[in-house]
């Protein structure tokens, strides 16, 4: 938690004082590259249908874009929905049928032997990019040391319930001050699965995406930055997308997230041999489930001195004290990003950070337990998170904010 803060601060500060500096060149329309837009979808009729409309909305040329929906065994009308649309633009939509369906990351290879483009963007079914956010993205690689990109993801249910309200707000403060504050300091920067965008001659040269991680786009991370390429983080480049809103959703999210990751930092555990600071953060970050288990310390010290008949006053102490601290100042930035986030700015959201204390305590015994499932050698298995379709916020964005379609 004590090497994350500084990453926090500076996300913080520049999300307050430096949100212009960030903003990349523009490129202008004769430059712009041919973009393969890859959309994995299964049983996906509840949002599929928003999505594609987002996709063919996006102000870039019809020309330099293709919109390639890979699908691998729907048993609902997902099929019949992705035929309609490429009826309608036979120039614009292809729909890949897979034979077999055997994980997302699977389906994204598939689909990216047809693609064309020289950069490759992914959307989850549930996304709904903004107008704009494939132009701003392109933009970032104009720098030709930028391998991939990862945009901001917002919520577009963050008023269904609370938890939806508590997983968005985590997500909120994730990227723009964590991952913001990444960028800023050159250091490590994941790609989130969704939003995201790769050069594809790069992708490809480091061999797609590995078919039996839980977690493909920490895998594919933490690859690029063994090989020297850089991600950036785009805060300027948006796309809305469903939260788990009920606890069986989110156990099963997090479970396989927690599994991927820490699979993935073990994998990689060779990162700590590269001197240099994007690497040795690489490594720090696919620990961060391990780093929620020992948050779990607070507990287990606690249990120990009700239950035991030895005094333990010192070392409950002293661990309460740093342990209260360290996690006092980080929800203290957090609860500032928040403030700052809200459109409108809210400071009421600093009501939520008792709550989402709690929330995150829940997250690091989910940690726990997939430990412990990975020490009895369970078999992994890829749960798919379901999409309900609810928005609680009109889809139609103008200028970055959301308005009426």
């Amino acid at each position: 938690m004590l090497y994350n803060i500084p990453i926090l601060v500076v996300g913080f500060s520049h999300l307050r004082w430096g949100k212009k500096k960030n903003e990349a060149c523009s490129t202008s329309i004769g430059a712009l590259p041919m973009v393969s837009i890859i959309v994995p979808i299964k049983d996906e009729e509840r949002v599929v249908d928003r999505l594609l409309k987002a996709l063919l909305r996006l102000d870039y040329p019809t020309e330099k874009m293709e919109i390639l929906i890979v699908e691998d065994g729907s048993s609902d009308k997902t099929v019949e929905i992705c035929m309609e649309y490429v009826r309608r633009y036979p120039d614009q939509v292809r729909l890949l049928r897979k034979p077999t369906s055997n994980g997302k990351p699977s389906a994204l290879n598939y689909a990216l032997k047809h693609a064309k483009g020289e950069i490759v963007a992914f959307f989850d079914a549930d996304n709904v990019p903004e107008p704009d956010a494939l132009k701003r993205a392109i933009n970032y690689f104009a720098d030709h040391s930028v391998a991939a990109v990862q945009g901001r993801l917002c919520s577009i249910n963050a008023d269904e319930n609370m938890l939806a309200k508590f997983v968005s707000y985590e997500d909120a403060v994730w990227c723009e001050a964590y991952l913001r504050g990444k960028d800023v300091l050159d250091l490590f920067v994941h790609l989130k699965g969704s939003c995201q965008f790769i050069r594809y001659d790069i992708l490809t040269k480091v061999g797609g995406f590995d078919e039996d991680a839980l977690s493909e786009d920490m895998e594919l991370s933490a690859r690029l930055a063994e090989n020297g390429y850089r991600i950036r983080y785009a805060p300027d480049v948006c796309a809305w997308q469903e939260m788990p809103a009920d606890l069986t959703q989110l156990f099963k999210q997090r479970v396989r997230w927690f599994r991927g990751t820490m699979e993935t930092a073990f994998k990689y555990g060779r990162l700590m041999t590269k001197l240099n600071r994007r690497s040795l953060d690489a490594e720090v970050t696919l620990t961060g489930p391990l780093i929620l288990i020992s948050s779990l310390v607070t507990y287990l010290t606690g249990i120990l001195t009700f239950f035991s008949v030895f005094h333990f006053d010192v070392l409950w102490n002293v661990t309460m004290t740093i342990t209260t601290f360290i996690s006092t100042f980080m929800i203290l930035i957090c609860g500032l990003a928040l403030v700052y986030i809200s459109k409108p700015k809210k400071v009421t959201n600093l009501l939520w950070l008792p709550f989402i204390w709690f929330y995150w305590s829940l997250q690091a015994f989910i940690a726990f337990y997939v430990l412990i499932v990975m020490f009895l050698r369970r078999p992994k298995t890829w749960h798919k998170t379901e999409k309900r379709g609810t928005i609680t916020r009109p889809i139609g964005f103008k200028g970055g904010k959301v308005s009426e379609s």
